[in-house]
Parts: C-alpha cells; sequence; structure tokens
C-alpha cells in the first residue's frame, strides 16, 4: 500500500521546532536588546535601572564621536561590499563560465577552504602580514610601498578578505543558472561580450550580486574583533558595544548602539527585498 502524502500540514509540523526556534531565541534576544536600550545604568551602583527613558539615544544623536563611530562604520562596511563585489564577480565568472565543468567542484573547494580555518587565525596571520617588515612590506618595498600598517584600511583589506567567499559562492550559484544559450544568442545577434556583460550577465544576475551584499555588509557592519586586531586607534560600532558591556559596564547604552545596526539592516534587507535578492540565498 502506498505511503499517503503528507501534504501542507506534514511540512508545517516539519518546521515548526525551527520556527519556534527562531521565534523565541533570536528573535526574543532581539526585543529584549530593543527592551533594554531604554533603561540606564546607575553611576554609584553600577545596577540597571529599569524605567523608560530616551536618554541612551538621546546620547547617540547629540554626542558627535557617536556619529563619527556610526558613519565610520558604515563607510567600511560599504568599501568591503564594494571591494568583495569587483573581486567576486569576475572570479564567480570565470568558475561558472569559463573554467571547464570539470575543474569548477575543485575551484569552489578553492573558495570554501579559508572558511575552514579559525577567524582569529586568519586575522592574527594578517596582522602579522601587515606589521612592520612584515610580508606586505616585503613584497612592496622593491616598487616604494610600504604596508599601510594598523588603521582603517587595514580593517577594510582584512574583512573584505574574510568576507569574500560569502560574495562569491552567491554569485556564483547564480551565474551557474544562468542558460548558456542566453550568451550565444547574444554573440550571434552580433553584441561584444562586454555588451552581453553589461545587458544579459549582469541584470540576471543583479540580484545574486545583492544577495552576497547582504552578507559582505551585515558582517563588516556588525564585527569587532578584527578592528581590535588590525585597526590601530580605529572605533566601530561593534567595538563601542563590546567596550560599553566590558569595561563600562552599561549594558543600556550598549544595546542602544547595537539598534543601529539591527535598524540599518532591517533597512537594507527590505530594498534588498525589492531586487529579488532573498530568494537567492
Amino acid at each position: 500500500m502506498a505511503p499517503r502524502d503528507s501534504g501542507p500540514s506534514g511540512c508545517s509540523l516539519l518546521l515548526s521546532a525551527p520556527l519556534a526556534w527562531l521565534v523565541v531565541v533570536y528573535l526574543g534576544a532581539l526585543a529584549a536588546i530593543f527592551l533594554t536600550a531604554f533603561w540606564t545604568t546607575d553611576v554609584f551602583t553600577g545596577e540597571v535601572v529599569r524605567q523608560f527613558t530616551l536618554a541612551n539615544f538621546q546620547t547617540l544623536v547629540d554626542e558627535p564621536v557617536y556619529r563619527t563611530v556610526a558613519l565610520r562604520s558604515l563607510g567600511v562596511a560599504a568599501a568591503v561590499t564594494l571591494i568583495d563585489t569587483a573581486i567576486g564577480f569576475p572570479m564567480a565568472l570565470y568558475m561558472a563560465k569559463v573554467a571547464r565543468p570539470r575543474h569548477r567542484p575543485y575551484l569552489v573547494i578553492a573558495i570554501l577552504a579559508p572558511l575552514w580555518a579559525a577567524y582569529l587565525v586568519k586575522a592574527y596571520a594578517w596582522r602579522v602580514m601587515l606589521s612592520q617588515g612584515g610580508l606586505v612590506d616585503q613584497v612592496l618595498g622593491p616598487f616604494g610601498l610600504s604596508s599601510p600598517g594598523y588603521g582603517l584600511t587595514a580593517t577594510v583589506l582584512v574583512l573584505a578578505y574574510l568576507w569574500l567567499p560569502y560574495m562569491i559562492l552567491p554569485v556564483y550559484a547564480g551565474l551557474e543558472r544562468l542558460p548558456d544559450s542566453l550568451l550565444d544568442a547574444s554573440g550571434d545577434l552580433g553584441a561584444h561580450p562586454l555588451r552581453t556583460l553589461r545587458s544579459v550577465v549582469l541584470p540576471l544576475v543583479f540580484p545574486s550580486l545583492v544577495a552576497g551584499s547582504i552578507f559582505t555588509f551585515s558582517l563588516s557592519l556588525g564585527d569587532y574583533i578584527t578592528v581590535k586586531i588590525v585597526g590601530g586607534r580605529s572605533q566601530l560600532l561593534g567595538n563601542v558595544v563590546y567596550d560599553n558591556i566590558g569595561a563600562a559596564n552599561n549594558l543600556p547604552f550598549a544595546a542602544a548602539v547595537a539598534t543601529i545596526p539591527v535598524v540599518v539592516m532591517l533597512g537594507y534587507l527590505a530594498a534588498a527585498r525589492r531586487t529579488g535578492a532573498l530568494r537567492e540565498l
């Protein structure tokens, strides 16, 4: 006797546990952060005062240093995304449309290989390479150049390296779904390869590029470890949150700062949804 199809109800039951976990744990944590942002900390006892106030958000608006940190964080995230797009798209295009089919799995493995190494190992390896007399200095020395040292440039460089695979893989998947017949038809109609790239490939792969940018932008916006390792004296939003949780022991203000990247990413996701990028994730 053939097994009965469970239908939509069976799928709903199967997904109920992970959906419940998402709602309770993830969304619940975000709600707790948002609620805590409206509390304050007693300056004498260090205890959290659970009374509604907008003081933390007022401080964020009034103090120029926090506006500067927020804009700097957005700039770093945007720079990392642009660099990864400029590097990742040609790599994904070569993997999906130029390389021989039997070589493509090995290229995907090569892209995934850096993800197998620990985050801290890669970050500290870059710290060694960017140090005075390090590998970057040795490579750039013959050209009269030197390592950028530690600072925002180093932070952008390291973050771009760390999150590059998250840009390449969605774009590669989008390009693989792109029928070769479209490219052949464009060539048969007399289009130059650059015209084909601009008029055929980019419009169809744009949602995949936006999908990759969601990863690179959000991961860079909330990162605080890399800037601690190679950022020198630079401060990003993640560092402000970390310092207020640890040294300053001001959890409500840290929660208020943490709402900035959350709100930014909600707006980013809303805009990305209009491009169809969320279906590419």
